[in-house]
């Protein structure tokens, strides 16, 4: 369900970019989900503007009071400037936590 809404959301920002915008024309070239349950899931999606992303969850510590969803995952995109940026992430019990060349690092 989850990599549905996420497909749903990239189709969405797809048709609601202004006109004139190259982004507005973008196909869906590969998508991929797998639905595991309660065991995780895992999915990925590339689209004919060089947006990509991939994404996998699990269920950590099932039934108890630590139980939490595990994320990782990246998503890569062309800038303005013609750079391709990639972000590398993990969200969990701990919060979202990126990891970018492009990104500003804590002192």
């Amino acid at each position: 369900m989850k990599s549905f809404i996420v497909f749903a959301l990239i189709v969405a920002a797809a048709v609601a970019a202004p006109p004139g915008n190259p982004d507005a024309d973008a196909q869906v070239l590969r998508y991929e989900s797998d639905n595991i349950g309660v065991d995780g899931y895992k999915f990925a999606v590339e689209t004919s503007n060089g947006i990509k992303q991939e994404e996998q969850g699990q269920l950590n510590n099932p039934g108890t009071d630590n139980e939490a969803i595990s994320v990782r995952g990246q998503y890569s995109y062309t800038g303005p400037d013609g750079q391709v940026y990639t972000v590398v992430y993990i969200a969990d019990e701990n919060g979202f936590q990126p990891q970018g060349a492009h990104l500003p690092q804590a002192p």
